[in-house]
Parts: C-alpha cells; structure tokens; sequence
C-alpha cells in the first residue's frame, strides 16, 4: 500500500519476508482470493492496482484520533478476513480483559449475530461488521440507552458521508425507504447492579447491490439507497467517532444526556410515537406506539391499557 504504483519483484519480496518466492506467490494468490486487486506475475514483479477498501488497522486507526479507539491499534484493532462472529469474538476477548476500546472487525462473518437467534446475512466486503468492546460504570438497566445512543452513531456517522434520510426502529434497526440496512446488538456481562464489560455490534449493509431472495423484501444497502459506492473506511471511520461522542456524553453529561438520547430517537424514528405496531414476544400484543420511558422502553398503548414493551419484535401494522 505504500508504494501502490511500483512494481516489486517476488524476489525482492520474498527477501525481506525471509521466505521462498513460491511462498509470496501463494501469498499473493490467496490476497487475490480476498479480493485485493494485485496485478502481475511471479516472473516480472506484483503491483497493487488500487488501495482496497480494506478494514484494515493502519487505514482506520489514523482516522479515529482523540478517541478511545485510538490507542496502540496492534493492541486494540482486530481485523479478521473471515470469522464466525465479531460479536463473538470481542465478548471472548473482553472476558479475558481485553482492554475497552478494543474494535473487532471483519470482512466476512460465517455466523454473524442478530438479536434472539436472527443471523446477519455479511457479504464479502460490502458491509461494516464491527463490534466494540466498552467498560461503563453503569446498571445493567441503563444498557438499553446506550444501545440507543449506538443506533443515534450510526444515523450521524450515515449523515457524515452522505445526507440521506434514515429512520430508527426500536430497539436497534436503521432503515432506508422502509427497508433494514443496519443492526445493532448489545451483549453484556454483569452483575445484578453493575456491568463487568459490554459488546455494541454494528452491522452495516453498505455497498451490497443484491440480497438473497428472503431478504429482498426487508434488506437494503446504502449503495442500492443512493446509487454509489460507498468508501466503507471512511464510513467505518465516522462510525468509530460517532460512538465515541455518544458513550462519552452518556458517562458524562448525567440526566441531560440520557433526555438527550431519548429526545433524539423519537425525533429521529417515524414508529416509537403514533404507530399501530405488534409485539412479538412470549405471546402477541398489539397497539398503538406512545414513545419512550425514561429507561428507553417503547410504550404501546392497547386494548387493555398502556403497556411497556421490554423486548421484542415490533411490527408495524400500517
């Protein structure tokens, strides 16, 4: 990447790997299979044609300074190629006191988590996956808003890189044009009165042109939304300090940030305030949406009177 226009020989190349040029060949052979664009052949020398939109640590960690993500990036970015889940992997390292600020990033997830047993469909390279993992001196009850304030990140971090229009859905989905182009999962570790260590999850759908057929109807991607290809680096970038701001302001701004973020997603959600929906959850319930309470909990109103959703899957109705 340093020297993207300069053709380097494979023995060259293999004298500073110390290794054998028939080693940088496979090398190469398995960037290619990445999807890196490497020009060339073992006789003449490689090029790389292009920077690739790579999540790469050295690419990100310079973007996200004056973050807590910009510590040592050998120490706190992890990128994987292919993984099974970041999620996974961050709450595994986060158990092993993997320092907060860590980020998990992955190219392609083999098992990628939603909320409940959903899984996140994560194409090659055309998404975000990214888990980070955080350490705040707060409840266990006070982990919804947070969550929430990730899903106010993401809408900014969108809004950094291109005005479109993104409406939030309780508890943790962004859509474009009615259809689902990001989702958040939020795991912890606690104890009755504090959390130990918490993993927000972001998955993006940016650059995706087509879904599978059981996902046309609800998945979307930011490129199908506007037409162009999106730098995930920059975008992934914006995300980075878009937490960042979020999470500081939640620690330290007191009741007027956690008003704040409450105030923010019901202004920026067409669905938590006068919205037929249904509930499901342990059984059905359905109503009318009458915003949120002060822990961050939707409130429908029903049949039987105002009730407040804990969790689950909110459909709308109209």
């Amino acid at each position: 990447m340093d020297h993207a226009t300069v053709v380097a020989s494979g023995t060259k190349i293999a004298e500073e790997l110390g290794t054998s040029r028939s080693e940088v060949w496979r090398l190469i052979q398995q960037l290619r299979g990445l999807g890196v664009d490497v020009a060339g052949h073992p006789a003449t020398g490689y090029r790389l044609r292009a920077v690739p939109d790579l999540l790469l640590p050295e690419m990100i960690a310079p973007l996200v300074k004056g973050t807590i993500f910009a510590r040592d990036h050998a120490k706190y970015f992890h990128h994987y190629y292919k993984t099974g889940s970041t999620n996974s992997e961050a709450m595994s390292a986060a158990a092993e006191e993997a320092p907060e600020g860590s980020v998990f990033l992955a190219e392609e997830q083999l098992a990628g988590k939603g909320r409940g047993a959903h899984t996140w469909h994560s194409a090659r390279s055309e998404g975000i996956y990214c888990s980070v993992v955080l350490r705040p001196p707060i409840p266990p009850s006070d982990v919804l808003l947070l969550s929430l304030a990730a899903g106010l990140a993401v809408r900014a971090a969108v809004a950094d890189v291109n005005q479109i229009a993104v409406d939030l859905k309780w508890p943790n989905d962004l859509l474009c044009g009615g259809k689902k182009f990001c989702g958040i999962l939020t795991e912890m570790n606690a104890e009755a009165t504090r959390v130990r260590y918490l993993v927000v999850g972001v998955g993006i759908n940016v650059n995706q042109s087509k879904f599978p057929a059981e996902l046309r109807p609800i998945a979307t991607s930011l490129r199908l939304e506007t037409g162009t290809e999106w730098s995930r680096v920059e975008l992934c970038a914006a995300l980075l300090k878009s937490l960042d701001r979020e999470y500081r302001s939640l620690l330290e701004g007191g009741a007027a940030a956690r008003t704040s973020v409450l105030r923010r997603f019901e202004e920026h959600s067409s669905s938590v305030r006068g919205r037929k929906v249904r509930v499901e959850e342990n059984g059905e319930l359905e109503g009318v949406t009458e915003g949120l309470d002060g822990r961050g909990f939707l409130q429908v109103r029903t049949a039987e009177g105002l009730r407040t959703v804990l969790s689950g899957t909110v459909k709308l109705s109209d």
